[in-house]
């Protein structure tokens, strides 16, 4: 799964210190741009799971819809096929008077 191959997750990078410096960044930029990352981790875990739900869902119904009966299906019907069928059911059930 995706989610196991996913190093971070939001509460890794909200809990991570780094070691400051004489010339090191600024604290409150580092942690403003960490919280933005974090939003995003938080959505893109919840668009994940959102996704993997749907996914299973959506095996289920496959799996559901291939062991119900299927109606029996002519192979090749067109309409031009089943206007001809009619035509000669027309012909045959009415015979001349139908072209009377």
């Amino acid at each position: 799964m995706l989610a196991d191959k996913i190093k971070l997750n939001a509460k890794d990078i909200l809990e991570k210190e780094f070691k400051t410096s004489v010339r090191g960044y600024k604290q409150e930029d580092v942690d403003k741009f960490l919280d933005y990352i974090i939003k995003d981790y938080e959505v893109f875990h919840q668009e994940i799971e959102d996704l993997q739900q749907e996914n299973i869902r959506l095996k289920k119904q496959l799996e559901d819809s291939s062991r119900r009966p299927q109606p029996a299906q002519t192979a090749g019907t067109t309409n031009f096929d089943i206007l001809k069928r009619l035509s000669n059911l027309e012909k045959h059930v009415f015979g001349s008077k139908l072209y009377d």
